[in-house]
């Protein structure tokens, strides 16, 4: 079983400032705990419980976050508020963290060499901290992936969920070319980095969860940053393929909604979304959304 989580959270998050001036977007709210947190109990459910942080400058929050609070613990038990360090079971989840700086922000890529002593020849998860599936109810899709990755043995190098979007987002996504069909899995043909409408291969994009084999790291050594400077690890998933690698995509159930944070708007839905369905105050949000509309 894969046990190995690599979480890429060393984004600048500019799209979002200034809110993200000096607190980390991973650490952003959405619903009653920060977007990160969602990613991490996504993992634990799908048991995935070791898990690196690759982290940058002014992130140290994160670290605080996942950590125990013993203070804290103690001040809610004196005063008798039980049901406010029910709050902070996460914290007491079987899983280990783990911590590295991302010294030159040269795109997810080198975000993900960064892991390479840590994964140590092993098989791993990369799960995106700005990008929550599944509301409320966490998603299933990496345990999916790894299923699929086990099922077909060693000569797959690399699983990835892919989500249909609207052919006006393809230039966001890395997009894929599909191959042949089999139940919600696909050969994946090809794989491109923010195409042009006009030019996209499919509207299947990568819904920002990965299970790789260590091969990967011989990839992103060999990618070529773009003109930004960034290694992209679309274009090391390029290179595996175009070596004959075999590369399968898993398409994320409709029931799976996907949340990617990447701009005020995004963060603004995916917020009202988990307001709503919250499952102790979503129908008073949802009253007062009424009542405020209406005198609109």
């Amino acid at each position: 079983m894969i046990n190995i989580g690599v979480i890429p959270v060393a984004g600048r998050g500019l799209s979002l400032l200034p809110i993200t001036k000096s607190q980390p977007k991973e650490m952003l709210p959405v619903g009653n705990k920060p977007i990160v947190q969602h990613v991490v109990d996504e993992l634990i459910g799908c048991g995935v419980n070791r898990l690196l942080f690759v982290t940058g400058p002014d992130k140290s929050s994160i670290e605080d976050h996942f950590d125990i609070n013993k203070e804290l613990i103690r001040f809610l038990r004196y005063q008798g508020l039980e049901e406010t360090l029910s709050e902070l079971a996460f914290e007491r989840k079987s899983a280990a963290y783990f911590y590295t700086r991302q010294r030159h922000q040269n795109g997810l890529g080198q975000a993900v060499i960064c892991a390479e002593p840590y994964v140590n020849g092993h098989c791993f998860v990369v799960a995106l901290g700005d990008t929550i599936l599944g509301r409320h109810v966490s998603s299933n899709i990496v345990k999916r992936l790894v299923e699929v990755f086990e099922r077909e043995g060693g000569e797959v190098r690399a699983v990835i969920a892919f989500d249909e979007v609207n052919r006006s987002e393809v230039s966001r996504f890395g997009i894929a070319t599909a191959g042949n069909s089999f139940g919600d899995c696909f050969e994946l043909a090809d794989l491109v980095e923010k195409p042009r409408e006009s030019e996209t291969p499919s509207c299947l994009a990568v819904a920002a969860r990965y299970v790789f084999s260590p091969d990967i790291f011989e990839y992103l050594h060999k990618t070529k940053p773009d003109e930004n400077g960034d290694i992209q690890l679309t274009d090391a998933i390029h290179l595996l393929l175009k070596d004959g690698k075999r590369v399968i995509g898993v398409r994320l159930p409709k029931s799976e909604q996907r949340y990617d944070i990447g701009d005020f708007d995004l963060y603004y839905r995916a917020f009202i979304d988990f307001a709503l369905h919250d499952p102790v105050r979503g129908n008073e949000i949802r009253e007062y959304l009424k009542n405020v509309l209406a005198e609109d």
